[in-house]
């Protein structure tokens, strides 16, 4: 999966997570720290299940909850228009 930021989004690191900017609706979304880390994971091309397992090992959670959380953050970046697959900024 090549998951890309919208080119109107930009996306600024905070001490408690992430920031991204939406500019075509002026809208502000804020991840927290795993939140952020999951978007990066994504950005930089790991799959879905890789990032589950890191959260499970990571947060000592199970890899099933870990990976449903995973899924249910990458829906709602694509429900807001956030990202895109493919190339960057493509629908």
């Amino acid at each position: 999966m090549t998951l890309q930021l919208r080119t109107d989004v930009s996306a600024t690191d905070t001490n408690d997570g992430a920031v991204l900017l939406d500019e075509r609706a002026g809208r502000y979304w804020q991840l927290n720290i795993t939140g952020a880390l999951v978007l990066r994971l994504l950005l930089g091309g790991a799959a879905p299940d890789h990032i589950a397992q890191t959260l499970a090992d990571r947060h000592k959670v199970s890899t099933e909850q870990a990976a449903a959380d995973v899924a249910t953050l990458l829906q709602h970046l694509r429900t807001a228009g956030l990202v895109t697959d493919g190339k960057r900024g493509r629908p």
